[in-house]
């Protein structure tokens, strides 16, 4: 039986550079499920294309003509509401990170990083995960202690014994590659395991640290200093 077909990936792209935005149109025509329906040169702009279009998932730089990218998430997301919102930026600020997460970014990405990965990028956040650049999964702390209006991720568990001790050795060792930044296919690789295995891992994760995402569970990681 072959294997069924990606569904395709519409993709709206935001960029002021009209050079970068026709190059990355042609990159992401490289996988055959990845379709770039529209792109924009500024936020006003991005907004009514987003409405117009109604795209699956908006790649955003952030450095757009009158207005940071991070600050239009909030407008695409009432234009577009089912659209995922990736980040792509040469900025490595921490507090262009927070400020995106907090205004319900589900990616924060570098444009220093490979086509390839760009691509699992987004079909890794079409799958519901939030994807953050490896070069910044050091600055998750502070990010999401700004997101979350001051409050610490591991604020919430109570009682003196860290919820990140119900893990399981193999739970431990997921965790350690998520807050590290690498997809379910990735870990399956490393762990020479399946990536159903480990998918059920990551959802035992999440709910024996009662955190709805990878990124709150990285962060309480890194917070605990058990990793």
């Amino acid at each position: 039986m072959s294997e069924q077909a990606p569904r395709t990936i519409r993709i709206l792209v935001v960029d002021d550079h009209t050079l970068f935005r026709r190059g990355l149109t042609a990159l992401l025509s490289r996988t055959p499920h990845h379709q770039v329906v529209g792109d924009a040169a500024d936020a006003g702009q991005a907004q009514r294309r987003a409405g117009e279009l109604r795209p699956d998932l908006i790649l955003l730089d952030n450095h757009l003509g009158g207005v940071d990218g991070v600050d239009a998430i909030p407008a695409l997301k009432e234009a577009a509401p089912g659209a995922r919102i990736l980040m792509l930026t040469v900025s490595e600020d921490s507090d262009d990170l927070a400020t995106a997460l907090r205004h319900g970014a589900d990616g924060y990405l570098l444009k220093t990083m490979e086509g390839d990965a760009l691509s699992n990028a987004i079909d890794r956040a079409m799958g519901g995960e939030h994807v953050i650049a490896p070069e910044m999964t050091g600055k998750l702390v502070s990010a999401y202690r700004s997101a979350s209006s001051g409050q610490p991720a591991a604020a919430a568990a109570a009682g003196p014994a860290s919820p990140l001790e119900s893990l399981t050795p193999r739970e431990m060792d997921i965790l350690r590659a998520i807050t590290a930044g690498a997809s379910n296919k990735e870990i399956a690789r490393q762990l020479s395991i399946a990536e159903t295995t480990v998918k059920i891992h990551v959802q035992h994760i999440l709910r024996k640290l009662d955190v709805s995402t990878r990124v709150h569970a990285a962060v309480m990681a890194s917070e605990s200093g058990l990793l």
